[in-house]
């Protein structure tokens, strides 16, 4: 009996302890998505000047570049994998800090893949989608277990001992243009992350970008169309725009100017409708 009482103490203490150790001010957000997210465009040094208020989870182990898996760094690009360059993300972190009381912290943590369908990210349909996957795609997804959903969640599991999630970035379209079911199974990925991660819709946004526009001939702007129904599924979904955002020549990324614009968009949305504080 007193060895039961002795453990329920020692239980409440490690519960305590956790407890006090999440700081409310720290605002943490998820990125997931493929090549554009992932962070395709060169980073030059303007992109390496750091905010000591803007924080990255290493999600994967980075020995060329002294950062290992499961602990926060400064943000400094490649914030995805090792080899990885400038996302909208970089930016979207760096505006808010800027824009945001000195008392708050923000933190992300990103988990993308270049080239694949949101289905990836679907807990019943990953393990075929990874069976099936073309070979170029094999080495980014061993980098995730062959499971970035499941990945994402261990993340930000170890993320919810330090500070508190506040909303969800997407960047995914290109490869499901034209699939006119995308809003719900982006739902459904959506809706999984919430359970998974006991959060509350209603104060969980998700913020979904644009693709690559028309003014830059993006291959895929017909998808923006498709993008900017979500909000009709997902109430408290929110659409960036890319309008502004350069891009390159293959019609399909954004240069390093664009994902600067594009990760400021992010932010400004957040800033004004969530915040509420953007001039």
């Amino acid at each position: 009996m007193i060895q039961k009482i002795f453990s329920l103490i020692i239980f409440s203490l490690l519960i305590g302890r956790e407890a006090f150790s999440q700081d409310k001010n720290f605002h943490i957000y998820l990125c997931f998505g493929q090549s554009n997210m992932e962070g395709h465009g060169k980073y030059e040094t303007q992109d390496t000047m750091s905010n000591k208020r803007f924080r990255v989870l290493q999600t994967v182990n980075c020995p060329e570049i002294n950062r290992e898996k499961g602990k926060w760094y400064d943000s400094q690009p490649p914030i995805t994998r090792c080899n990885t360059g400038l996302t909208p993300a970089d930016y979207f972190g760096k505006t808010l800090a800027e824009n945001l009381p000195d008392s708050i912290v923000i933190g992300v943590i990103n988990v993308s893949v270049g080239g694949c369908h949101i289905q990836l990210f679907d807990k019943d349909s990953v393990n075929n989608y990874v069976a099936n996957a073309p070979n170029w795609m094999k080495g980014m997804l061993a980098s995730y277990n062959n499971n970035p959903y499941n990945h994402l969640i261990e993340m930000a599991k170890l993320a919810q001992k330090s500070g508190v999630i506040k909303g969800v970035l997407l960047h995914q379209g290109e490869s499901n243009t034209g699939d006119i079911d995308w809003p719900n199974k982006v739902n459904t990925v959506y809706q999984n992350l919430l359970t998974d991660l006991s959060l509350q819709a209603a104060t969980t946004p998700l913020l979904a970008g644009e693709l690559l526009s028309a003014e830059y001939e993006g291959k895929c702007a017909s998808m923006n169309e498709i993008i900017n129904k979500l909000p009709q599924t997902i109430p408290n979904a929110h659409i960036v725009s890319s309008k502004n955002c350069e891009g390159i020549a293959d019609g399909l990324h954004f240069s390093p100017a664009g994902y600067r614009q594009l990760g400021k968009n992010y932010a400004k949305v957040l800033l004004s409708s969530i915040y509420s504080i953007y001039q």
